[in-house]
């Protein structure tokens, strides 16, 4: 029992993986690539303990070729380079399957190596990735082979991956293991969709339960509630559940959903993230309420800077607060769509030059026909306005802002449609 429990009990058959049936069950793409015994270079990408490494293994499983197996965070350059050599000798004469766990970590001169191994077939390249790997595999690895996305693992199915761990581990303790009511649901809900961590959890519950006076255990909900890791609660702060996150809260606010942007925002906080969701918070305020509630930002700003007082986990109640609030309020982005059309232009290499009137300058040139800044001033005249030329010559007709359909763009419009005839 050395070996942690997850091992022990992995899948030795595609019917026995727990999960994944977008990919794996019959008549699917993928598990009819893996019956035909034909596999091309692929690329699993997914969180981490649904299922990656296991697949790999049973494809090898499946082959003639010579396995080589290499982890992306302690595999050196030498060590590529060592299985490169293998190529077209005795012992690989039916080629090599090189299995590459967490791709993502090795650097670009090192992807590029197995290149030209990949394409001409010596080698059949299966790699995992927990990151994304359009962004963190090089694009000519990419195109020669083909992505697969592995989903968390849905508390049901996880929960009978618990199940029979449980029974594993009755069979290896030769002890007879009980489970209140719950256990299993609890534990395969609690990990967040991450089997192997469910798996660890159920060895950590019976190594936990004492021996009663019938040689028995009786494992408690209790214990499975201290010892439960919260998986779907925890992430990587530079990985895509981190941008996933900031992105779901985004968009849930934007969709003016407030229980789905308070869930996304307690996973954030829960993590321990307070600065993430504080910074997003601000963006929303202008990018998606806008000029519909201009003082949301300021009212966002002040439960911002609240919660980076109090810290966590006070901080949670300002940060909810702004969050509803951003949510329920309504909703424009005429001005984020404005600045954005407006940047176009500049990069685009309009808009280089200023109206004169405009220039801080007071002196004409000889060479100029009609002398003086010519500025009215707006103050002069009724209702503060006067027509005159803004912007550069080759965009004076551009309209940048269009005025939103709410209650108080339309009040803005309506009076400056009145000033302006």
């Amino acid at each position: 029992m050395s070996a942690p429990l997850a091992d022990r009990i992995r899948p030795q058959t595609l019917d026995e993986v727990v999960g994944q049936t977008h990919l794996l069950a019959p008549g699917k793409p993928l598990r009819t690539i893996i019956e035909s015994g034909q596999i091309p270079n692929l690329i699993f990408y997914g969180p981490s303990g649904v299922g990656k490494t296991t697949l790999a293994r049973l494809i090898a499983g499946q082959t003639n070729k010579k396995l080589y197996k290499l982890n992306g965070t302690s595999a050196s350059t030498a060590d590529i380079k060592a299985i490169i050599d293998q190529v077209n000798t005795i012992s690989s004469y039916q080629g090599i399957l090189l299995y590459l766990d967490e791709i993502q970590y090795l650097n670009k001169k090192q992807q590029q190596s197995l290149l030209e191994h990949i394409e001409n077939g010596n080698i059949t390249l299966i790699a995992s990735t927990t990151e994304n790997p359009y962004f963190y595999i090089y694009n000519a690895i990419l195109s020669r082979s083909t992505v697969f996305e592995f989903r968390p693992i849905e508390p049901q199915e996880a929960a009978r991956a618990v199940t029979r761990a449980f029974q594993k581990m009755e069979e290896e303790l030769d002890s007879p293991i009980r489970l209140e009511e719950g256990v299993a649901e609890f534990i395969g809900q609690a990990c967040g969709g991450d089997v192997r961590k469910s798996l660890n959890t159920v060895e950590l519950c019976v190594l936990a339960t004492r021996v009663d006076e019938a040689g028995g255990r009786l494992v408690t909900l209790e214990t499975a509630r201290e010892l439960a890791q919260k998986s779907a609660m925890k992430y990587d702060r530079q990985g895509d559940e981190h941008y996933d996150l900031l992105s779901a809260l985004q968009k849930s606010i934007r969709g003016s959903d407030p229980d789905a942007a308070v869930h996304y925002l307690g996973r954030l906080l829960e993590a321990g993230d307070l600065l993430s969701p504080c910074r997003r918070l601000l963006v929303i305020a202008s990018e998606d309420i806008g000029m519909a509630y201009p003082l949301a930002i300021t009212i966002v700003k002040a439960c911002v800077d609240s919660a980076v007082q109090l810290g966590l986990p006070e901080a949670r109640i300002p940060l909810a607060e702004a969050a509803v609030l951003l949510a329920t309020s309504p909703k424009s982005n005429s001005s984020y769509m404005a600045i954005n059309q407006a940047m176009a232009d500049i990069r685009a290499g309009k808009g280089g030059t200023f109206p004169r009137q405009l220039q801080n300058k007071h002196f004409d040139g000889a060479e100029r026909e009609v002398k003086g800044q010519n500025y009215q001033y707006p103050h002069d005249f009724p209702n503060h306005y006067i027509k005159q030329q803004y912007l550069p010559d080759d965009l004076k007709d551009t309209v940048y802002y269009h005025y939103g359909e709410n209650k108080n763009e339309q009040a803005a419009k309506a009076y400056w449609d009145k000033i302006k005839k």
